[in-house]
């Protein structure tokens, strides 16, 4: 979504809320978590800064149900490569391929949407976030949830030992969060895409061989 997008033409009376959250989301996607301004939503719908207020009180309400959102379509893109994976393999190859997944659109979006990946991971501390459907995908995950239920499905059939699997979850996270902000944000950011994409999956090999040898 970018600037030039007509918001204000999609604006009907009684979704106020969901047009400066679509507004919202386009600032994010443009500029990253500091572009999000509450006046400039206003501005991009067409109604007068006080009547957002009915709906977001102040910019970190409205960065916050932002960041829920760029959340779910992270998960999104997480379950439209998990729907890729072929089931009639062995049960083990369809656990692998389901964590691959989750790796490999983690840091896929993040390289295709860095500014929505920024605001993602943006939240102010003191903001109480929304409930996890709002950073759920269209399957009820949250990015989190999906990679604890490719892990679980690793464990169930024994190509994890159990006694790995304790906060797993938040080793693997590091690992592909860490060559994310790197590739984005780092000294990684020089590195052509398709060398990228390579290393991608080396870091996923990487946790996978952790997680299973």
């Amino acid at each position: 979504m970018s600037e030039s997008t007509p918001l204000r033409s999609r604006y009907h009376h009684g979704d106020l809320r969901q047009a400066l959250l679509d507004a919202g989301t386009g600032l994010a996607a443009d500029g990253g978590p500091d572009a999000v301004v509450l006046r400039e939503a206003t501005r991009r719908v067409g109604v007068s800064p006080n009547a957002a207020y009915r709906h977001f009180a102040d910019r970190e309400a409205l960065l916050g149900a932002v960041s829920d959102r760029a959340l779910g379509m992270l998960a999104e893109e997480i379950e439209r490569e998990d729907g890729r994976i072929d089931e009639t393999l062995p049960v083990g190859e369809v656990a692998r391929a389901r964590l691959r997944a989750v790796g490999t659109a983690y840091v896929r979006f993040a390289l295709d949407h860095p500014a929505l990946f920024r605001t993602a991971f943006s939240v102010p501390e003191n903001l109480e976030t929304s409930s996890a459907p709002a950073k759920a995908g269209p399957g009820g995950r949250t990015p989190l949830q999906l990679l604890t239920h490719a892990l679980d499905s690793m464990v169930d059939c024994g190509i994890m030992p159990v006694e790995r699997r304790p906060q797993a979850e938040f080793l693997a996270w590091s690992s592909v969060h860490g060559f994310a902000m790197l590739s984005i944000d780092g000294p990684l950011r020089a590195v052509p895409r398709p060398a990228a994409d390579a290393v991608v999956q080396r870091v996923v090999d990487m946790v996978e061989a952790g997680l299973t040898a």
